[in-house]
This record gives structure tokens, sequence and C-alpha cells, in this order.
């Protein structure tokens, strides 16, 4: 049995429901799934005042606990672009899993939520290189039909309106992402290995994450997987 892990930060609750669908559906697949939340870095005064969602159940991870799981999925909200510095905060504290090499070969995906339809929902990517420092192996989640601005071979996204009067930011996802990150949840959980030992060689191709990309059957001999929309690549 794999043991995924649901990391995420959410300031309004819109990431953190995306985050219960998606470690529902990963257990769905069979996994034993844990959920937990990166800690806040805004003074409490401020998160209040800004109206956070301060009641958040998900336990604060740690990095060094990491390697305990065989697949981590990341979820994090986008600001100015860019990924939420709480989540970019914690995973600059992961340099010790780093050089002694705890997370290689264990699966990482993504995924995102954002306010506008240009607000950064593509900057679930610029993770993909940390992850990939690490030597984990990148799942995309198929693009399924429906609007394109709501799904992306990257990982979930959702797209949640401002309310710029900020008298209430409820965690209302709408269903169609929620089932598209319990896809992603469910996904993920059949990928991942299911022990610690696991050592297959695997190779990463980011540039064809939507499945468009040049792939020459060569470069795949030798490698146990490729990874690409999140299938398994037979020549």
């Amino acid at each position: 049995m794999a043991k995924v892990l649901v990391l995420y930060y959410s300031a309004y609750g819109h990431i953190e429901t995306m985050a219960y669908a998606a470690a529902e559906g990963a257990k769905s697949a069979g996994a034993d799934v844990t959920v937990k939340r990166v800690p806040e870095l805004v003074p409490e005064s401020v998160a209040k005042a800004s109206y956070f969602k301060m009641d958040q159940k998900a336990e604060i991870a740690t990095p060094a606990e990491l390697d305990q799981y065989d697949a981590i999925i990341v979820g994090a909200g986008t600001r100015f672009g860019t990924v939420a510095s709480q989540m970019r905060n914690f995973w600059d504290q992961t340099g010790g899993l780093w050089a002694q090499g705890k997370l290689v070969g264990k699966v990482g995906s993504i995924f995102t939520s954002s306010a506008t339809q240009h607000g950064g929902e593509n900057r679930p990517s610029s993770a993909i290189p940390t992850l990939m420092h690490h030597g984990m192996v990148v799942v995309g989640a198929l693009r399924l039909c429906g609007p394109v601005w709501r799904r992306s071979g990257q990982g979930r996204l959702a797209l949640r309106r401002l309310d710029y009067h900020r008298r209430r930011r409820l965690a209302s996802a709408f269903e169609v992402e929620l089932e598209a990150a319990r896809y992603q949840g469910a996904h993920v959980a059949k990928i991942a290995p299911s022990s610690p030992g696991h050592d297959q060689e695997t190779i990463v191709l980011c540039g064809v994450i939507e499945g468009r990309g040049n792939l020459r059957p060569s470069i795949l001999r030798g490698a146990d997987i490729a990874v690409t929309t999140g299938e398994k690549i037979s020549e």
C-alpha cells in the first residue's frame, strides 16, 4: 500500500478543499493518505484582518518527514504569478533531504488555484524543477474534456473570483475541480511505488507534459517508466 502525503497551503480554503478531494481520490485507489499543511508565515493579526481561514484541521508538516511517504501531492495558490511563498519557504528547507537523496524515486504531483484566469495558474510548473532536483517522478494529470482554463496537464487548477470587499472567502471550489482533484489523487496513488526501497530508474519528461513534445522511443530505452501525462510509456 502506497503512502501518500497531500501537502498544501491555503489562505482562504479553496486549496484546502481541493486537497481533501485529492486525498479522497488517493484513498479510493487503496493508498494510505495523510493530509498536512505548511506553516503560515503571515502574522496572526494580519491573517485575521485579511479574513484568512483560521480553522483548518490539518496538522502542520515538517520537511524532515517527507521521506516517510511514497508520493507527495503538493497544492498551493498563486501570488502575483508565482507559487505562494509559504510553500516555497517549506521546500527551501529540504536541503538535508536532497543531500541524502531521501526523496529519489518518490512520486510528486502539483495542483493550484488562482483568483483570475491569468493569475499564474500555470505556475505549478515552476515547482517541477524542485521535485526533479530531489529525483522525484513528476506525475501530471491527464487533460480531461471541458474548458481548457479549468484543466491543465501540469495538475488540477481552479479559478476563484475575487471578493474585493473581502467579507467572506468560502471554500466553494466547483464540483468539476473537485472531481478532477479526486482523479489526480487516484492517478498518483496508482503510480506511486508501494515500498520505501523502490529504486527503479526513471526518466521524467517535463517538456511533454501534455503529450505533444517530440518524444523519441530511443530515449526511453533502459528506463522502467517515463512520465509525461502521467501514463506509462512503451515503445
